[in-house]
């Protein structure tokens, strides 16, 4: 077998360059992955081979975008169907498995990443904006702020320059709702079905400390005023059970109340996670925390009113 042809995707072009013909490819060594493009049956399925295969059946102008891109810049995402945008004025049938868009781009919409043409991160954001729900865009844009591809006056700038063009409603509302401080998909929607719903936004990832300045715990959302810290338990959690339960027994006996929820419950039950915060931010709060000497930036994430003027994300209890 031609070393040449087991590296990555090839198309049928290339095989005969290296000696190989159509009937050679019909063999069990070898997979077909699209029209005329084709792998070697010992590497693996992976969504960069995948898209490497995608890259032979497109012009040179294609740029990966969307999700896809949004993948390729390390985002925790789905890449399927392939998202592609092709500047206007290049025809270009359509691809099985591939979405393709036509947008014009600017100079600066347009990086490589892991050697491949894709769209920058602020144009990705701005065009997954107006295609996803008000949610899953804040999902991805918490994503990337806390990953450091991006800051909020980024997303600002992005707003002033997007002017009145299309879908830039839905990015002014990403960018008031996103925070960087968020570490998992799930806990930005557990706090965007609260704030949906008309409560007060929990604030993310607040680092808690006793009166001695002894780390207590860290919630992944938190209600200063009442002392109440939502988890969401997912499958990191399951794997570390005996730590997770320490951090929770220090928090509960520091007079944290906390409440734990599933994706089954977000997902299939919101209005019980709904019922449930409500009903303890319907009682009145507790004895006021105390902003720690040292702490974290604060976001734009909105503060209950009693606690406007509390800038750190880091509190002592007393």
């Amino acid at each position: 077998m031609p070393a040449e042809l087991m590296t990555g995707p090839f198309t049928l072009a290339d095989a005969r360059r290296a000696g190989l013909d159509r009937w050679h490819l019909e063999g069990s060594n070898w997979r077909r992955v699209g029209p005329s493009v084709y792998l070697w049956a010992g590497l693996p399925d992976t969504p960069q081979l995948r898209l490497e295969a995608a890259r032979c059946r497109l012009p040179p102008a294609a740029v990966f975008s969307g999700l896809t891109s949004a993948w390729l810049h390390g985002l925790d995402v789905a890449c399927d169907p392939i998202e592609v945008t092709i500047p206007k004025g290049i025809g270009v049938s359509a691809r099985s498995g591939i979405s393709v868009r036509r947008a014009t781009l600017g100079r600066g919409d347009v990086v490589n990443v892991r050697g491949m043409r894709a769209t920058s991160i602020l144009r990705t954001l701005g065009d997954i904006c107006m295609r996803l729900t008000l949610t899953e865009a804040v999902v991805v844009a918490d994503m990337a702020l806390h990953a450091g591809l991006a800051t909020l006056a980024d997303l600002d700038e992005l707003c002033v320059l997007r002017g009145r063009r299309a879908g830039v409603a839905r990015l002014r509302q990403v960018a008031d709702l996103v925070d960087p401080a968020s570490e998992s998909p799930m806990e930005t929607r557990l706090r965007m079905l609260l704030s949906l719903r008309g409560l007060p936004r929990p604030q993310a990832q607040v680092s808690i400390h006793d009166s001695r300045g002894r780390f207590v715990g860290r919630p992944d959302l938190y209600y200063p005023s009442h002392r109440l810290g939502l988890e969401y338990d997912g499958g990191v959690h399951r794997n570390s059970l005996v730590e997770d339960n320490r951090r929770q027994n220090r928090l509960l006996a520091a007079g944290i109340r906390l409440l734990r929820f599933t994706a089954g419950d977000i997902y299939n039950n919101p209005e019980s996670v709904v019922t449930q915060v409500r009903g303890v931010l319907a009682t009145p709060p507790l004895f006021p925390l105390v902003p720690a000497p040292a702490g974290s930036p604060a976001t734009r994430s909105t503060r209950e009113p009693a606690l406007a003027d509390l800038r750190s994300s880091r509190f002592e209890l007393r």
